[in-house]
């Protein structure tokens, strides 16, 4: 579990902290108590999680770009953290084939300006670079892919975060592994990941939001397409386990590449998914196959997670129906101009409250261990 004592004041510097993970994870930094500074652009959407939730107000709300070393080296040595999280990037798939250059130059060059800043950072203990599922050489193998799996990537997005694990395996080796050396540097790679407040293109999630508060037919490119599906909080969980436990362990046992991905009952079809979410939003749902050409998209992804439940103890909490409804939730809300905030706050209660073991008795754990109304059910 999470350790509340350990990150009580601990500090910790996140990148892209504006995105949709990025404010998730602000937050559970913020019911933490984390000493949290956040650096990223503006966010990339309108709405956006990171401005319904008013997560600038949760930490350092500072902006620059990963592609700036300079500034992104001064912002890390004023905030001299302990921790980064780096999650910074251009995440969308399709939008690599139109942006391929910036592409590589936020998700490479980025990666290796968080690492080289954090190298020169003397506070820097941990570093937790987040790439992706899509980080392997896909070659519709039906086990899941592990961690020594060979990496590749045929569209630029999924490329480019191959291209970062081997940057992050890279200043590792030659950087992390010195005997003079106190930092660790790890990379996480999650399944696909659903949840409220994610307002970016080409997600089937969002996609089926705004096409039901439209009441229009949803468009489905590859409805048998098989993801790893998994609700927000449930990698972000896992990216604070390894980094807490590579500070609390002995040097080098908590090290490398780490998938996280839901076991095999969160392996679903794209119709599947879909489906589930039209039923919990409501008779008037719809949807309907895409004909149109379309880029290319791997038919199948699974991920094989023992690794982290075997040596870090990380499970998801939610099934895959908990996750769906969870989700259309958090959009029923919002389409409905409920109070979004409140509503991903008693999320993320709900979840901390069943991942967190509270371990200094003066501190005022209220926002740990209040039942929160809707979201605790959910888990329940």
């Amino acid at each position: 579990m999470l350790d509340a004592g350990f990150w009580a004041n601990r500090r910790v510097f996140i990148t892209g902290h504006t995105g949709f993970k990025g404010a998730w994870l602000a937050l559970m930094l913020s019911r933490l108590r984390a000493d949290t500074t956040g650096y990223a652009l503006a966010p990339a959407t309108d709405p956006a999680l990171h401005t319904l939730c008013d997560t600038g107000a949760t930490l350092r709300d500072l902006r620059g770009d990963v592609t700036d070393l300079a500034a992104l080296h001064v912002a890390m040595t004023q905030a001299e953290p302990e921790i980064i999280i780096h999650m910074a990037a251009q995440p969308l798939v399709r939008a690599s084939y139109a942006l391929p250059v910036e592409t590589f130059a936020t998700n490479v060059m980025g990666t290796v300006n968080v690492l080289e800043a954090a190298r020169l950072t003397r506070s820097v203990r941990a570093v937790v670079v987040v790439t992706t599922d899509k980080c392997y050489e896909n070659t519709g193998q039906t086990r899941g892919y592990v961690e020594s799996d060979k990496l590749g990537g045929h569209d630029p997005y999924s490329n480019s975060k191959a291209c970062a694990e081997l940057v992050t395996a890279s200043y590792r080796a030659s950087f992390a592994t010195q005997p003079a050396s106190a930092m660790t540097i790890l990379s996480a790679r999650a399944g696909n990941v659903i949840g409220g407040g994610d307002f970016s293109i080409d997600r089937i999630v969002v996609d089926a939001a705004k096409s039901f508060m439209a009441n229009q037919a949803l468009a489905v490119r590859n409805p048998a397409a098989v993801r790893p599906w998994q609700y927000v909080l449930e990698p972000l969980y896992g990216y604070l386990l390894l980094a807490q436990e590579a500070l609390l362990r002995d040097a080098g046992t908590i090290d490398g590449a780490w998938n996280f991905g839901p076991p095999p009952e969160g392996e679903m079809t794209v119709e599947t998914l879909v489906t589930r979410f039209m039923a919990h939003w409501g008779s008037d749902a719809q949807w309907q196959p895409d004909r149109t050409p379309q880029p290319h998209e791997a038919a199948l992804l699974r991920l094989d997670s023992t690794k982290a439940r075997t040596l870090l103890g990380w499970a998801p909490l939610l099934s895959f129906e908990e996750t769906v409804a969870w989700t259309a939730n958090w959009y029923k809300a919002f389409s409905s101009g409920g109070d979004v905030r409140a509503l991903t706050l008693d999320q993320v209660d709900a979840y901390l409250g069943q991942r967190v073991r509270l371990s200094w008795p003066q501190a005022n754990a209220s926002n740990l261990t209040d039942e929160p109304s809707h979201a605790t059910r959910a888990v329940r």
